[in-house]
């Protein structure tokens, strides 16, 4: 086993020390002790949400009863979006405040170069297998940004932005603490062979998998006990969420930025028992998937991916709970969000469940796409009983993140392609953006996309990369489904938006990432 550089961790008493010793740090930095006239902040981001998946959007089948309520007590954004269609870099966007033109990271990058980088077996032999392409080090993220302002800081889930070898982990990102996963593709298995406790390695008892086991041979596939070889002792969701009460309960003396990157509901579809059988009684019987490319089989795929987003609606009502039992409720601002669309595949039914509605939520317009099912997100902020319960159309995306939370922490925001919405929380006049911009570059059948979002207007490029040019444009107030395109009556937007796109894209370092554009005046 070539675990030199990763140790095994037996106890979780030595992560209570080791983050209450943060918090004294932090408290020591603050000097802030008891005075509580900043806020916490905990951002909750979801993994392949889509913006119809709660209660609140419009979804009809998942009950999300205790998001519907912070939704209800807080500001409901309409027109927030996720800054790219796929995990790395959405969050490399959330992180930086840099859109997809300027970003360090513009899609998955695997790194398939490295061997068999697919195999949690083999990931577990060897670390040098995990992880994705990872930010430069040095990067000026949000955990630098709210650390220097005296936050204790921490990320509790995924990762996803550089392997536990690289110098992109969360510990030198700016996270005082972090425990999850640092592979994306890792967390695609809810009953992992391990998680990490900052850079060192958690081993649970789980049974070891691989993505794509199949059933046993001969295994009645309409029985639910054929499916028990996929269930360990260790749901992450639990563990994870142990560590967040952890480190809440550790810092409830001081200033704290929490992030809870979760991988609900991400296949492969897993959820504890009762929860999934709730939903079979609801749903009924159904068919199972066990044939699908990728992922663990599913004996009640519908059921689960319910089960799955109603479980993380409880911790959330757990975590509200906690905060309100500590005193820290009225004092916390909690955003709940997701890194992109709903993911079409043979697990999850996107369309049964209409998980991007009112936009389309079939194959080519979620997850993967800069279609609005793709990168439009539900969006909510919650802070205790002080803000005054809103619907808002502000139109804005990842990038804002920073310089509001700079704005909340009361120091200088580095220079990002957003704009803080603070304003908005408060209700008052909020500045706009001139327009918001994304590019993706060509991934998983995916030939390469352009779009921008410009008032009412949205524009949309596809298959880039094989020099095409025609602009599609969609007023996505009127037309939320992007059915009707308008570009031929409106050549001075068509060129409007594209020159935002020369405005706003430059070259990637990554060949990966790289996108040729071709511009009209140059065909």
């Amino acid at each position: 086993m070539r675990d030199n550089k990763i140790a095994i961790v037996a106890a979780t008493a030595g992560v209570v020390a080791l983050v209450t010793n943060q918090a004294v740090a932090a408290e020591s930095k603050s000097g802030k002790k008891g005075d509580k006239q900043r806020p916490n902040v905990v951002f909750i981001l979801l993994d392949d949400a889509g913006y119809g998946d709660f209660g609140c959007y419009g979804q009809t089948k998942i009950e999300t009863p205790n998001i519907d309520t912070l939704a209800e007590r807080g500001v409901r954004f309409t027109d927030m979006y996720a800054g790219a269609p796929v995990s790395a870099p959405s969050r490399c966007t959330l992180l930086t405040g840099l859109h997809s033109g300027h970003a360090q990271i513009r899609s998955n990058d695997e790194m398939t170069e490295r061997g068999n980088v697919w195999s949690i077996k083999a990931m577990r032999e060897n670390p040098e297998l995990e992880g994705q392409a990872p930010l430069a080090p040095g990067t000026t993220t949000l955990a630098t940004v709210m650390k220097d302002a005296g936050y204790a800081t921490a990320m509790i889930g995924k990762w996803g932005l550089g392997g536990p070898t690289s110098q992109s982990k969360p510990t030198e990102m700016g996270f005082d603490y972090f425990y999850g996963y640092l592979c994306q593709r890792m967390a695609q298995c809810y009953y992992p062979p391990f998680l990490y406790d900052n850079d060192v390695r958690e081993y649970t008892a789980n049974p070891e998998m691989d993505l794509g086991d199949r059933l046993d041979k001969g295994a009645d596939p309409y029985h639910s006990k054929s499916y028990d070889k996929f269930k360990g002792t260790t749901y992450s969701p639990d563990a994870i969420y142990s560590k967040i009460e952890q480190f809440v309960d550790a810092n409830r003396n001081n200033e704290f930025f929490l992030m809870w990157t979760t991988t609900i509901p991400h296949s492969a579809l897993t959820a504890p028992e009762e929860w999934v059988a709730k939903y079979v009684a609801k749903f009924g019987d159904e068919e199972p998937v066990y044939m699908g490319k990728g992922y663990f089989p599913t004996r009640y795929p519908k059921a689960t991916y319910a089960a799955m987003i109603s479980y993380l609606d409880y911790q959330i009502g757990s975590l509200v709970k906690l905060l309100k039992d500590k005193g820290l409720y009225d004092n916390t601002i909690i955003m709940i969000t997701s890194d992109n669309g709903p993911s079409h595949n043979a697990y999850t039914n996107t369309d049964w469940f209409d998980c991007a509605h009112p936009f389309r939520s079939d194959k080519g317009w979620t997850k993967r796409s800069l279609h609005e099912g793709g990168i439009r997100m539900p969006f909510i902020v919650s802070w205790g009983d002080k803000l005054t319960p809103a619907v808002s159309d502000y139109i804005g995306y990842f990038p804002d993140v920073m310089p509001t939370l700079c704005d909340i922490a009361g120091v200088v925001s580095p220079k990002t392609d957003g704009i803080s919405f603070l304003p908005t929380l408060k209700g008052k006049r909020q500045p706009k953006h001139d327009y918001l911009y994304w590019e993706f570059p060509k991934f998983k059948g995916g030939n390469g996309w352009l779009s921008v979002r410009m008032g009412r207007w949205k524009a949309l490029v596809e298959d880039v990369a094989d020099g095409n040019t025609r602009m599609q444009l969609y007023d996505i107030t009127a037309d939320v489904r992007e059915e009707n395109d308008l570009a031929a009556d409106y050549p001075k937007v068509v060129a409007a938006m594209w020159q935002a796109i020369k405005e706003s894209h430059t070259d990637a370092n990554n060949p990966l990432f790289q996108l040729d554009i071709k511009y009209p005046a140059e065909k």
